[in-house]
């Protein structure tokens, strides 16, 4: 973000509210007030009841559920391939002889997505099912037409072509 982007406002909070926010922002390991500020809002805004249905969004869902619980494995596989357009891919993980977590990794509109959270979420077996997103800002193509963003691949993650799909990791 350049200086240039940034709005500067004044906030009035009481002594022990403000010692407080100051123990919690060291603890998270802030550098100063306004960037952890700034976290704060962006997670309010992201509230499920602040979100538009067609608002695009790329997020997690993460089930636990027990494997045994009659023909919810296969439900849950029939189900990821009707929303194959919005899942980029999964990691199922055996906790236990009885239960699994499954992490899908999705991305398109919210309310597709809580569609298919909550069709997860009401069946009998699933323990846990819950969606967390994170809001895609819409950008103009780079100078020659690639997709640009402003940060080195090699050096913090290696981003993986979102079009392999249902990449399935078992551990």
């Amino acid at each position: 973000m350049k200086e240039s982007d940034l709005v500067r406002f004044g906030v009035s909070m009481p002594q022990e509210l403000i010692e407080r926010f100051d123990s919690f922002i060291t603890e998270q390991g802030y550098n100063n007030r306004s960037e952890a500020i700034r976290d704060l809002v962006r997670k309010a805004l992201i509230q499920p009841e602040r979100l538009s249905p067609k608002e695009p969004v790329a997020g997690t869902v993460v089930i636990v559920y027990d494997h045994h619980a009659t023909d919810l494995p296969n439900y849950l596989m029939e189900l990821q391939h009707e929303y194959h357009g919005n899942i980029i891919s999964t990691m199922h993980v055996h906790l236990n002889h009885h239960q699994c977590l499954e992490i899908i990794i999705v991305n398109g509109e919210y309310g597709s997505l809580q569609s298919l959270t909550d069709a997860i979420r009401v069946q009998k077996g699933v323990f846990y099912a819950e969606l967390s997103v994170s809001v895609i800002k819409s950008q103009s193509p780079g100078r020659d037409g690639d997709d640009h963003h402003d940060h080195d691949h090699h050096s913090h993650h290696n981003h993986h072509n979102h079009h392999n799909h249902h990449q399935q990791n078992h551990v």
